[in-house]
């Protein structure tokens, strides 16, 4: 070896090795800056959901313009007030056009003639709940909508039909639309052909309404959700380096966060609901991260819970332990009128859903926006 590979050698190795070294200096870097972020006495904010910035506290309200876009893939596809809708909407109120059962139905019953197709099975004679379940059970879902029974008892009371009851008439329904898509006439013809074989078996007569009527408000219903589909999201952007993506995780899931298979982590409204979730925007091998995103259902939280609060509230606390800055999707930091503004627009939101008789949050707007 002549003293040129020699030396040629030597300052190659000496290379390898300062890159090396640095790139475990930059993972040290990272792991220890979410540490310092979660080991001092900071005031948590973090995980208090429901105590909005600015209420009690007097503090100004957090730099934050969220954005508005129906699903976490197309983040970046919907412009900023597409949460505004028209002061002049009208509500919708589906009309099916079938005939409604003698008594009204409980609104906590499983059957909903707001968002369900509701079909009368009218029985020849009473039957008994544990005749009439192995057949109902056999029919639970169309394409990806739910069906549901309910019988009207001796009393003219409606409930779930179950081992032991005894029914004079029995009610099905099936769901008309969710977020994918409205109930349609191929399910709706599959729907009819087994009611009639469970008809058929319990001595009963299903009471159908007109097809066309169904369509039209099972594609009227769909519109309703695809118009007030809105997910709210706040971006954390690192200052400085990037953090450690499980020390990050495990700070998180000890501050009240709870990891999901799927990879995001949920902050729970304390009575089984979730208020908003966090995304690390980073693939399933990645160590680091520079930018997290939080996001809020907002359909699916009842304004009670003050889910817009909560997770501006946990944005701002992540921002100031990790060094990082509150930003819109074009890395743009957010100002307190972009908040303002953002703000009026999901109370504007929550009222065209009180006055559409869907509450944000409420068993009608779980079911439709799933």
């Amino acid at each position: 070896m002549t003293d040129l590979q020699a030396s040629l050698f030597i300052i190659g190795g000496a290379f390898l090795v300062g890159v090396i070294s640095y790139n475990k200096w930059q993972e040290y870097k990272a792991k220890k800056s979410v540490e310092r972020a979660f080991s001092g006495s900071h005031d948590d904010v973090l995980m208090t959901p429901g105590k909005a910035p600015g209420k009690d506290s007097g503090e100004a309200p957090p730099r934050h313009e969220p954005k508005l876009f129906e699903t976490e893939l197309d983040a970046d596809a919907l412009p900023r007030d597409d949460l505004e809708q028209s002061a002049e909407q009208q509500a919708i109120e589906p009309q099916l056009g079938n005939p409604a059962p003698a008594q009204a139905v409980r609104k906590d019953l499983p059957v909903d003639e707001l968002i369900d197709c509701a079909i009368p099975l009218v029985l020849e004679a009473p039957v008994r709940g544990d005749k009439a379940l192995p057949a109902l059970q056999s029919l639970r879902h169309v394409g990806n909508k739910p069906i549901h029974f309910i019988g009207e008892d001796a009393n003219g009371e409606w409930e779930p039909v179950a081992h032991g009851g005894i029914y004079s008439t029995l009610l099905a329904g099936v769901q008309l639309a969710n977020r994918t898509n409205p109930l349609n006439e191929i399910e709706y013809s599959e729907l009819v052909s087994r009611l009639r074989q469970i008809a058929d078996d319990l001595g009963a007569e299903p009471d159908l309404p007109d097809m066309s009527e169904v369509m039209h408000t099972a594609r009227s219903l769909h519109q309703f959700v695809i118009e007030h589909d809105a997910q709210l999201g706040v971006n954390i952007q690192s200052n400085g380096a990037p953090w450690a993506i499980s020390t990050l995780l495990a700070a998180l899931t000890r501050q009240g966060f709870d990891a999901r298979p799927e990879g995001r982590m949920v902050m729970s409204d304390g009575e089984g609901g979730l208020l908003f979730s966090l995304s690390t925007n980073a693939s399933a091998v990645a160590e680091t991260t520079s930018r997290l995103t939080l996001l809020l259902d907002v359909p699916r939280v009842a304004p009670d819970r003050d889910g817009y609060g909560a997770m501006v509230a946990c944005a701002r606390s992540l921002a100031a332990r990790l060094g990082g800055v509150l930003v819109d999707d074009s890395n743009q930091p957010l100002a307190d009128v972009q908040l303002a503004e953002i703000a009026g627009q999901v109370d504007a939101f929550y009222r065209e859903m009180d006055a559409a008789e869907i509450p944000a949050g409420s068993i009608r707007a779980l079911r439709l926006f799933s």
